[in-house]
This record gives structure tokens, sequence and C-alpha cells, in this order.
């Protein structure tokens, strides 16, 4: 039951009472949502005049665990918040730590550790991570032949070094003499499940290790069903209308980019700039139905889905990914169809990686015509994700809206029209005052710098310019009086310029102190963000010196690498430094969160 209905049926809470109290819960994470239902419970007890149950000493464990979470986007995070409140409910002694907050050599100290990880880009560290990695990597924390610890890591297949920050550390905790209190395992995109399931089995082999006494000596749980349900997450995403739907690039240009605003009214949903939004979506249905007939299923064959029984066709439109190809599929369509070609590319990962980013699963399919059953075709694919979306505004200037910089993906396979399957439905299939499944993804990873008077530096071509937006829109509001340095390139200056208008109007006014463009298609060479970073290094650089925070955001393959060879090289240059300097003075950065990026 949500929130909002509360009022509605049998509670005793009145309108304003379910506002205030969602407000309230929206701004909580799972741990202190815990926490805050026994404080309430305790306070209706002792207003009865009834005892407070208070857990026996005999009920407490005899040791604890310590989860560690290393987080880029927050998915891991959320996973170790959850952890931690299923191990207190369990009567489960448990301590969560960021990895950035934790000292290495603490591990020793420790005897259960459990490790949530993200992977960030090909294979690194999340940048909360990099210093705790390269510590166990370098076998600062000696011997650890006390510690019993698990991983669990999360990543996503479609890149060639997938979970490579959990297999890390699971490597060097057990050459550091640790013990595997279960094994790692490796989550794709669709986490949820593996991550529930590997959780329920770390926290039993914990009880046991930890000798924690029968459930009925500890202390009474209450339940969190219904404020659970009232909290709009990923799993209980809130239907928000689309206002607004405008494209923002121009006639000729060859992108097509949406300016888009969603009400969040009545949700009591709040964001930071530099936070996501998550968007649920539905597959085209003229795409499901070529698919069915493609591999011969017949659209009203029942298969079960989370225990409901549904159709085929209703299943694929609302549950399962079919615009991104993945190597799980192609595999299994291999066996299933005997395609000698996509054989051939399963055994060939970086062939594979490449043919996925261009094959939608129709594409997949008609490499080979197989009739297929309905269960063999749910069986092969994996289910729908969310897309995140970096949002584009500051709720201190736009309230109970968001807005997003969305890029519409469309293209061309063997002469017949593929699209996002996200985008495409924000810009084709929902029509303005349609409603739309969201929820807010923090990430802390990507934070202005407390001090408004700190210097700022953003680099953000393409719909990378979406936080920017937001940062600016927040120190406007702000009176914000540190410096503003923005970095903006795409193909063509008069087709497009993402908000020329509004970014002209904050040159005009002050606020962004410097803006760089780089229109690649401009001129006879190519000119991008990073050539106009080393062209502008010395400033760069002199800014950096006094404070300043470096933001990237955009696309992750190409982009971010270039820009942070670039950022090294102009350090080098102008701070007079080795290349091995220059490296350490960027690391340093990153550890002291003053290089952040969001990337794609």
């Amino acid at each position: 039951m949500l929130l909002k209905e509360l009022a509605a049926a049998a509670s005793p809470l009145n309108e304003q009472q379910v506002h205030k109290l969602t407000q309230v819960a929206a701004e909580l994470s799972a741990t202190q949502l815990a926490w805050v239902s026994g404080y309430f419970y305790g306070i209706s007890q002792q207003a009865q005049g009834l005892p407070v149950a208070v857990p026996a000493a005999a009920a407490q464990p005899a040791g604890k665990v310590t989860i560690l979470y290393a987080s880029q986007t927050g998915n891991a995070k959320g996973v170790a918040e959850a952890l931690k409140a299923q191990a207190d409910a369990a009567g489960v002694a448990a301590e969560l730590f960021n990895v950035a907050d934790y000292k290495v050599k603490q591990l020793k100290k420790e005897t259960h550790v459990l490790i949530v990880t993200s992977t960030n880009g090909e294979g690194e560290p999340p940048d909360d991570a990099i210093e705790f990695h390269k510590q166990l990597k370098g076998g600062k924390v000696g011997k650890l032949e006390g510690l019993h610890y698990g991983v669990l890591a999360l990543g996503d297949s479609s890149y060639e070094f997938f979970c490579q920050t959990g297999k890390d550390f699971d490597d060097y905790l057990a050459k550091a003499g640790a013990t595997r209190l279960l094994e790692r395992i490796d989550c794709d995109v669709d986490y949820e499940g593996a991550a529930e399931g590997w959780s329920k089995s770390a926290l039993g082999l914990l009880k046991d290790a930890l000798q924690v006494e029968a459930a009925n000596h500890a202390a009474p749980v209450v339940s969190l069903t219904q404020g659970a349900a009232s909290l709009y997450s990923k799993k209980h995403p809130f239907a928000a209308e689309l206002v607004t739907n405008q494209k923002i690039t121009g006639r000729d240009s060859d992108k097509d980019i949406r300016h888009i605003e969603i009400s969040l009214e009545g949700s009591g949903l709040t964001y930071q700039p530099g936070d996501a939004l998550g968007v649920w979506f539905s597959n085209d249905e003229a795409l499901v139905d070529a698919l069915l007939a493609q591999v011969g299923v017949a659209a009203d064959a029942k298969v079960k889905v989370d225990d409901e029984l549904l159709s085929i066709r209703e299943a694929l439109i609302h549950h399962y990914e079919l615009t991104q190809g993945y190597a799980g599929f192609v595999q299994a369509y291999a066996e299933l169809s005997g395609a000698k070609k996509l054989q051939k590319l399963a055994q060939d990962k970086a062939a594979l990686r490449e043919y996925c980013a261009s094959h939608q699963i129709l594409d997949i399919v008609r490499e080979k015509k197989t009739r297929l059953t309905a269960e063999q075709l749910q069986g092969a694919l994996r289910r729908l994700t969310p897309r995140l979306y970096s949002i584009a505004s500051a709720q201190a200037e736009v309230e109970e809206e968001v807005h997003l910089t969305v890029g519409v993906v469309r293209y061309d396979n063997k002469g017949e029209p593929r699209a996002g399957g996200a985008s495409s439905f924000l810009a084709d299939r929902l029509a303005e005052g349609g409603q739309v499944r969201v929820f807010v993804e923090h990430n802390d990873n990507f934070r202005l710098p407390a001090d408004d008077s700190t210097p700022v530096i953003m680099v953000g071509p393409g719909t990378g310019i979406a936080p920017f937006r937001a940062f600016m829109q927040e120190r406007e509001a702000r009176d914000a009086e540190g410096k503003n340095w923005l970095f903006f390139g795409n193909p063509h200056f008069t087709q497009d310029f993402l908000y020329q208008l509004e970014w002209q109007r904050y040159v005009k006014s002050g606020l962004l102190s410097r803006i760089s463009l780089a229109f690649s298609r401009d001129q006879a060479d190519k000119v991008y963000v990073q050539h106009k970073l080393r062209q502008q290094g010395a400033e760069v650089y002199a800014w950096l010196e006094q404070g300043a925070h470096f933001y990237v955001c955009g696309d992750a393959n190409k982009m971010a690498k270039d820009v942070h060879e670039a950022l090294i090289e102009l350090v080098a240059e102008h701070g007079n430094k080795s290349r091995e300097q220059a490296e350490e003075y960027v690391d340093a950065l990153r550890s002291a969160k003053r290089y952040q990026r969001d990337v794609y």
C-alpha cells in the first residue's frame, strides 16, 4: 500500500501527516528506515505504558559482520544497505561502510566481511574505491588468516572486464590468506534476484558463524512491508506524468535529442544535482510482434513471470530486454538454432561485444530461422532493466519536476529502422500527459563541492551536458561565488548547441565564468573537448591548483578516456611533472573527490 493511499484506507493518519511522512521517508536509506521503524515502535509502547523490549545480552551475536560497498552509480550501495537491513532484522550484528571511509588495515581486526562492489567502465574500480583497491593490490594490508569474507560483484556483461573489481577484491583477499565464507557471484545488469539469493545465503552462514541465538530471543522486529512499499524506488517506481517532450536539436541535425520534463507532484521524491532518474519503459509492440513471428511463437502462449501467468506477448512488452543485444542470448540462441555464425561469435569475446552493440534480439534470431517454444524464448532472454538518465535540473529551480536530456537512439540494420528501448518510448510512444514509471538513483560520487566558493570545471559534450545544467541551476539558487567553466562539444553550432540560450544567459550574468566550445564538424579538422582542454591547459591547471573540482559526463568508451589522457598531459606540461607524477596528481584528485565522472 502506498503512503498516499493510507489516509484513504483504515489509517489513523490524516492527509497532511501522510504527506509529511512521505517526504521524510523518501530521504532515508533502508538502514535508516529500519531504525526509525523500531524507534516509533518503542514510542508507541511507552505511550501505552507497555515495557519496551530490549534484546538480552545473551541474544547478541558473538561477533559482527562488516559490510563494505564500492558503488559508482548507487546500485552496489543499495544492495549493501538492503543487506544491512536484512542483517538487523535477522539479529546479525552488522556495520556498514563505504570503502572510501574505511581503512584497509582495519581488515586485520575483522573476523567477517562482506563486500558489495560494482565495476566502473572497462574494469576500473568505482571512484570511491580507488585507494582501497590500490592498497589491497599492493599488499598493504598484510596477512589476513583470521578473516572470513564474501564478495558480491555487480557489472555489465557487455564490457570486456565484466565484474573485474569484484574479481580483484576476491583475489586480493584470498592471496592475503583470508577464507571465503561463500563463493563470489558476478551479477549482470539484472542483478536483483542473484543479489537477493547471495545475501540470503551469506546471512544464513553468518548466523551460524557468529552463534546468534534463536530468533525468538531477539528484539521484536517491526514489519516494514507498508513502509517499504510506500517508498518510490527501483522496485516500487512512481507513476509520473510526462509534461514536456521537446526536440532541442535542429531540423538538419544528425541527432535527435529531447528535453524531457516529468512531474513528480505528490511523490515526495527528492534529488540532488548529480543524481540520475531511473525510467522503466515498455517495448514497442510492433517489435514484439515481429520477434514472435520470426521464431514461430503464438502471441497468446502462456508463460509465468514472477508467479503471474501472462501471454508471451504481454511478457515481452513489459518484462524482457529486446533492444539491447547481449552475450547470454547469443550463446543461448546459437545452441538452440545451431547457427554457425553465432557459435563462432560466442568464442570471440571482442567480436561478440561489437556484434551485440549493433544487433537487437530480432536481428540475432534472423541469423538463422528457428522455431522456438514460448518457454525457450523466455528462457534465453534476460529481464528488462530500467535506463538511468543524468538529471538535468535542480529542485531549487524546478521544484516538483525533473528534467532529462535524452538522445534518441536510432539506426538502421540491413535497411530496417531500429530504436533504443527507453529513448524511443519517451520520444515516440509516450504522449504528453501519459504516465511513466520513475525512481531516483542517488549518486554520491557526482556532487557539487560543499563549499560554494570552490571553482568548478565541467566537461560535458552531447547529452553529457545534462548534469551541468542542474549544477548551474543549483549554484545560481545558492548564490554560489565559485567560478564555473564549461567545456561543451557537439557536431554543429547551428544545429546542436544544447540549451544555447540558457548558457548565454549564464555567461551574461557572470555565473558561468568561461565557456569553451568544440563543434567538431564546423571546420576541416575535427575539434573535440579534449583538444580544447589541451589548448587551455595552463589555465585549467591554474584552476586545479586553486582547488577546482573537475567533472566529466558522457561517453565512457572514447570521450572520457581521451579527456582523462588530456588531463594527465596538461598536468604534466603545466605542472612541470613527469608522466608518473602527473598520474599521481590526477589519482589524488580522484581520491579527494575533486575529479568525478558520470560516464556511460
